[in-house]
C-alpha cells in the first residue's frame, strides 16, 4: 500500500493537533456544521478527504481502512505532527482505531464519534441488502439516513444530506469501503492500546448505540470514556453540533499535560 496525499483543509493555529476523519456517507464536509465554533487557539484541525471522497474521489485504492489509516499518518508526518489526536466519525472511527494498531505511540487521544467497531458491524441478510445497494440506490442512502437517526428528522434534512452522499462520493469507492468497515475485524491488534479514547454516540441512533459502545469500545481500551448525546442520532455534526463540540474538546483539553508537538 502506498500512501497518497489526501486533500485536506486546515483550521485553527493552536498547538494541539487533531486530524478529523469523516465518515460512509460524506467527505470532511461533513464537518461544516461544527467548523465556526470550534477552539482555534487551542487547537489545528486537519479535515481530510478519504479516497472516493471530495477532491480525492478520483483516487483509486483499496479502500480499507488499514490504507485509510496508512494515509492519514502520511499526512501527519508532510504536516510535521509527530504527535496528534484523532477524530473520526462512523466509519472514520474504524479509521482512527487503525492508526492505534498501526502508530499508537503518535497518538494523544482518539475520539470516535458513532464509531464503527474494530470488530466490524455483521448485519443480518435484509440489512446488508440495503446497505450494499446503497451505492446506487439514492433511496437506500435516505432510508439509512433516517433509520440511524430515529426516523426524528424532516425529510429536507434527509434530502439534503443524500444530496451531499451523493455529489461527495464516487459509487463504486462507497460500495467497496462497506466490505471494509462493516466487515473486517481487527480487535485483536488494538484490545488494551492505552491511549485516552473516547466514544461519542447518539441516543436516537439504535445502531452504534452506546450499548454497543459498552460491548466494545469500552471493553478494549484501559482508558477509554463514554459519552451519549440524548438528543443525537447517527449524525451528531449536524444534529448537536455544539454539544458534540463540548464534549470532544473538553476531552481533548485534558490531556494538556502531555508532550508538546509541533
Amino acid at each position: 500500500m502506498t500512501p497518497v496525499e489526501l486533500p485536506h483543509s486546515l483550521h485553527g493555529t493552536g498547538p494541539h493537533k487533531v486530524v478529523a476523519v469523516h465518515g460512509w456517507f460524506a467527505d470532511r464536509s461533513a464537518f461544516d456544521a461544527v467548523l465556526p465554533d470550534l477552539d482555534r487557539d487551542a487547537f489545528q484541525y486537519a479535515l481530510v478527504d478519504l479516497r472516493g471522497y471530495g477532491e480525492a474521489r478520483d483516487v483509486t485504492g483499496a479502500f480499507t481502512t488499514a490504507e485509510a489509516a496508512g494515509d492519514v499518518l502520511a499526512l501527519a508526518d508532510r504536516l510535521g505532527w509527530d504527535r496528534f489526536s484523532a477524530v473520526g466519525h462512523s466509519m472514520g472511527g474504524a479509521v482512527v482505531q487503525r492508526l492505534l494498531a498501526l502508530a499508537p505511540e503518535r497518538l494523544r487521544r482518539v475520539v470516535g464519534v458513532s464509531p464503527v467497531p474494530a470488530s466490524g458491524l455483521p448485519m443480518p441478510p435484509e440489512q446488508w441488502e440495503l446497505f450494499a445497494a446503497a451505492a446506487h440506490e439514492p433511496a437506500n442512502r435516505r432510508a439509512i439516513l433516517d433509520l440511524t437517526t430515529g426516523g426524528q428528522r424532516p425529510a429536507a434534512w434527509l434530502d439534503r444530506m443524500v444530496r451531499r452522499s451523493l455529489e461527495r462520493s464516487d459509487a463504486g469507492a462507497f460500495r467497496a469501503w462497506l466490505d471494509s468497515w462493516a466487515g473486517e475485524a481487527f480487535e485483536t491488534e488494538v484490545e488494551g492500546t492505552p491511549v485516552p479514547s473516547l466514544a461519542v454516540t447518539g441516543a436516537l441512533d439504535p445502531a452504534l448505540s452506546a450499548g454497543l459502545a459498552r460491548e466494545t469500545w469500552m471493553r478494549w481500551y484501559p482508558r477509554a470514556e463514554l459519552a451519549e448525546l440524548a438528543s443525537a442520532g447517527h449524525y451528531a455534526m449536524d444534529e448537536t453540533p455544539l454539544e458534540l463540540i463540548r464534549v470532544v474538546e473538553d476531552f481533548l483539553r485534558a490531556d494538556g499535560d502531555g508532550p508538546a508537538v509541533r
